[in-house]
């Protein structure tokens, strides 16, 4: 038998997401949808570095979060606010640990339950925002029709096939043995001296390149494995790179960035595909920074017609870090809940919630 959302309770979230460089705040009423998000991101000051540097991410959510809060504050909603849900893991722990102090110190205020979220669990859930939006009254009705729920969480840290149950359940059917798809695009995106945040920047050449100019692998093609690889994909740019001259590699870089591009969702669009087959799933959830790329979308969309299913993507402004899918999921999928022993779990898996 289903859980219903309305066992969580239907007071308004705040909530607060730190987990690595973005700061971010939002207020959610399970009765009307989102009443406000607000996001302060580090991508320029990270990008001087080539990449997060956990220390400098600490320190801007010290200097950005109390600012975000002060707007949330500034907001009607506010002083309706029933609970506080923060992320609790998995990412980077200063990063967490802020988050927790400030998302426990506006519990303790003003007297409120804490509950602590998994930043994966709310981004395998995320397409469904949109769905709420749309029409809060009936979203439950609309929700029991889609579960199960196959969907695939693809991101710089993550890559993951799912499939999320009738009695809402969360199970993994597949996830990387090393480097996640986004994380293989910001490196190719790096030996191509495209610079950080790399996998828009090899999506914007690709667009004017041939992606059948360069042949690079495709890792545990066969049906029976649903997990993935992307550190050969890597490695074999990076020899291809190292073959060509400065001026072989700029005229050919629109070819490479489409080639390689085209090996990553290939591989994505294959699994996928052998997901649906396994499963019986009623809808196909695309969720993750990665879900920004047009031609996944398309790709996946194409999936779901064929399977006759629903396609559902997280929208845009709910694929990166957000607030919005920590007080989501802190609705639709509390796990214990825990208050008073709520600590940071930087390792903690897609499968589990915090503090259980």
């Amino acid at each position: 038998m289903s859980v219903s959302a309305t066992s969580a309770g239907r007071v308004p979230i705040l909530a607060i997401e730190t987990s690595c460089d973005e700061s971010a705040v939002a207020l959610f009423d399970p009765a009307r949808g989102l009443s406000g998000q607000w996001v302060s991101s580090q991508v320029e000051l990270h990008g001087r570095y080539g990449g997060v540097v956990p220390e400098l991410a600490t320190r801007e959510h010290l200097t950005n979060l109390p600012l975000l809060i002060a707007e949330a504050r500034g907001h009607g909603e506010w002083p309706g606010v029933g609970r506080v849900a923060v992320t609790a893991g998995p990412g980077l722990a200063g990063c967490l640990a802020l988050g927790l102090a400030a998302a426990r110190a506006i519990a303790l205020e003003r007297t409120l339950p804490l509950t602590g979220v998994n930043h994966l669990r709310a981004h395998a859930w995320s397409p469904f925002i949109a769905l709420h939006e749309e029409a809060p009254e009936c979203f439950e009705e609309r929700l029991e029709r889609l579960l199960p729920h196959a969907g695939l969480l693809v991101s710089g840290g993550n890559t993951i096939l799912f499939e999320i149950g009738r009695d809402r359940t969360l199970r993994v059917l597949g996830a990387t043995i090393d480097d996640a798809a986004g994380e293989a695009l910001d490196k190719g995106a790096k030996l191509l001296g495209l610079g950080y945040p790399g996998g828009p920047k090899v999506e914007q050449l690709a667009r004017d390149g041939d992606p059948r100019a360069f042949e690079f692998p495709r890792a545990l093609p066969g049906r029976g494995d649903l997990n993935f690889s992307f550190s050969g994909l890597k490695t074999s740019l990076r020899y291809r790179v190292a073959d060509m001259s400065d001026a072989e590699l700029e005229a050919r870089r629109n070819d490479l960035c489409a080639s390689y591009q085209a090996a990553v969702m290939d591989v994505l669009e294959r699994k996928t595909g052998f997901a649906l087959s396994r499963v019986r799933a009623r809808s196909l959830g695309l969720s993750g920074g990665v879900a920004n790329n047009t031609v996944l979308r398309e790709r996946l969309a194409a999936l779901a017609r064929k399977a006759g299913i629903p396609f559902l993507a997280a929208r845009r402004e709910h694929t990166g870090d957000n607030a919005a899918m920590i007080a989501f999921v802190a609705w639709i999928d509390p796990g214990p809940g825990q208050t008073d022993e709520l600590s940071i779990a930087p390792a903690l898996p897609i499968d589990s919630h915090p503090g259980a």
